[in-house]
């Protein structure tokens, strides 16, 4: 099932970047952010509501708060940053050097998670940034 819903959001991601380089045509990059960040506050509340799990919030612990602040903060500035850089930028460019963070990730993932390097998780990693970076350049 999480592998439908990986493949789902790799067609709603690609699906983002072409309606954004369209709907942002004439708009400040942080107002079409702030629009696109409005859109997805609702959507996200209607589906807590619509599942009936809004009474998880009073189990949230200070951690996780925290945690999910600090995400947020990260996931406002991806997009601002992303929304800028398709403004000005090509979107065939632009998406492969958004996509190295598949890379970063999975350093990350090792560093500061403790996940498990394997070989092929490294060999995969070069070849997603070299493939990023000669799309890009």
């Amino acid at each position: 099932m999480w592998l439908l819903f990986a493949v789902l959001s790799a067609v709603f991601a690609a699906a983002t970047s072409i309606l954004a380089k369209v709907g942002i045509e004439g708009v400040d990059s942080n107002l079409a952010t702030a629009i696109r960040t409005i859109v997805v506050l609702v959507m996200a509340w209607l589906v807590v509501f619509l599942t009936n799990k809004t009474g998880g919030i009073s189990s949230i612990t200070p951690k996780s708060w925290l945690f999910l602040i600090l995400s947020g903060l990260a996931t406002g500035a991806s997009w601002l940053c992303y929304f800028y850089a398709i403004k000005i930028g090509e979107v065939t460019k632009v998406v492969p050097i958004d996509k190295c963070s598949l890379v970063l990730t999975i350093i990350f993932a090792v560093i500061f998670l403790g996940e498990s390097l394997t070989l092929k998780t490294i060999i995969g990693s070069v070849l997603l940034l070299a493939g990023a970076l000669v799309m890009a350049l």
